[in-house]
């Protein structure tokens, strides 16, 4: 930093030595200039030397002050975050996908055979519960997915606060459900975005064995 100030210091000091090199500032050549109009002014240039440290100097300046304006940024933000995008079509009106997502009775159907398989007899009394209600909570799989609803558009759109029970407290994903119909089928456009770093291919398995492939499934039956 005190570097930093000498290089500005004497930057600023060269301005002054030059101009009174030429004659504004210099008493000696201002009554010539004034006084004598009529012939060419007589004026004397810097040396090959104190040009190329003067020049030197305000290079040095200009880059110290690029470097400190660009320093803050890399600091503010991070950019280790990963996500997951599917679009993924079923047989069934979006209607009917938006009800199973939203209602505790039909995804707890839905779900059925995979909470068996994984929790045994020790299942939950209450494995799944939905509330129907923007800001309201929803816990899935016995407790192991929680979270909020943040937006609800009927038929269209889903939005959640989402995460897994053992990550750290606090931290929540964004789940994002679009439903375009398509003739008899539903296209779902999928989002999921901020989760922990690392976990893009377990999650990925997750929604494969806990969503899709018991929501094809189950409209099927």
């Amino acid at each position: 930093m005190q570097n930093f100030i000498w290089i500005v210091v004497q930057f600023r000091v060269s301005i002054p030595a030059y101009r009174a090199v030429i004659g504004r500032d210099n008493p000696t050549m201002r009554g010539f200039m004034k006084e004598e109009r009529s012939q060419a002014p007589v004026i004397q240039t810097l040396t090959r030397r104190q040009a190329v440290v003067n020049a030197a100097l305000a290079i040095g300046a200009l880059g110290a002050i690029s470097r400190i304006a660009n320093a803050a940024p890399s600091e503010d933000i991070s950019r280790n975050s990963e996500s997951l995008h599917q679009e993924l079509v079923f047989k069934a009106h979006r209607k009917r996908i938006y009800e199973i997502f939203t209602s505790t009775a039909l995804f707890d159907k839905m779900t059925h055979d995979i909470q068996a398989k994984e929790s045994g007899a020790s299942g939950a009394v209450h494995p799944t519960e939905i509330s129907h209600e923007v800001g309201g909570v929803f816990s899935l799989f016995g407790g192991r997915i929680i979270g909020r609803r943040l937006e609800l558009v009927a038929d269209e759109r889903i939005v959640q606060a989402w995460r897994v029970a053992y990550w750290e407290l606090g931290v929540y994903s964004i789940v994002r459900f679009d439903f375009a119909e398509q003739g008899p089928e539903t296209k779902i456009l999928f989002a999921h975005t901020g989760f922990p770093l690392g976990d893009a291919e377990n999650l990925l398995n997750g929604w494969k064995l806990h969503y899709w492939q018991p929501l094809e499934k189950f409209l099927a039956s």
